[in-house]
């Protein structure tokens, strides 16, 4: 595309999972230039007639096989000379699926693969100022809200659920504070089920879903 003094709308979408004790995103690789064979989070072009969620979520199958996910808005990317093919500015989304999904690579890109957020290759354009600024998203969120559970499976042990916090908050939590704070807030219960592992069989939780997800009052963790 030439350049020109047009404005042009993208949308971008960042999608976190834990994975092998890391919270990994999606990458693709791009097929054409510009950065042609280096890595980006799925994205494109809005067309005239459609939605920004519309976009972002054909763009996310078109790139990576994946469909029906709930993604949010994040943020919008306005920054000067972001994209060297003209003025660019993209509405980013985030979503947390609780298991990285089987992706493939679309028509436009060669691969697709999960990747560490702490560990990222070289990506397009602004794309890791997008993912960080993801991530910094998903803290804040995590320590006031219980966005968390959906980087979990429905069933899962207090001892996974703090696991998952500290893996996406780089922080060890203490486990007699973690439990009683996350108890506290009201936003899980027990399923009546037990874990059985190697060591002592541990109670179920999941999370409840009439409880209210916003912990205005106070801060949760750490």
């Amino acid at each position: 595309m030439a350049k020109t003094s047009e404005v042009f709308v993208t949308v971008d979408i960042v999608i976190f999972a834990l994975r092998e004790d890391d919270l990994q995103v999606l990458l693709i690789k791009r097929k054409y230039p510009p950065f042609e064979n280096t890595w980006a989070i799925p994205g494109g072009f809005v067309q005239p007639q459609e939605s920004l969620e519309d976009a972002a979520a054909r763009e996310l199958y078109e790139e990576t096989g994946i469909r029906n996910v709930h993604i949010e808005q994040l943020y919008t990317f306005g920054q000067l000379h972001r994209d060297p093919r003209g003025r660019m500015i993209t509405v980013a989304y985030f979503a947390l699926v609780p298991k990285p999904l089987a992706v493939q690579a679309g028509s436009d890109t060669t691969d697709a693969q999960w990747k560490s957020v702490y560990d990222l290759p070289q990506t397009a354009f602004d794309h890791a100022e997008i993912v960080n600024y993801a991530l910094k998203r998903l803290r804040y969120k995590l320590e006031y809200t219980a966005v968390g559970f959906q980087l979990l499976p429905l069933d899962f042990t207090l001892s996974e659920l703090q696991h998952a916090y500290e893996i996406i908050l780089g922080e060890a939590l203490d486990k007699r504070n973690f439990r009683r704070r996350i108890l506290q807030a009201g936003v899980i219960e027990e399923t009546g089920a037990m874990h059985m592992g190697d060591g002592r069989p541990a109670k179920l939780y999941h999370y409840r879903p009439s409880a209210v997800a916003e912990v205005k009052t106070r801060r949760l963790f750490p």
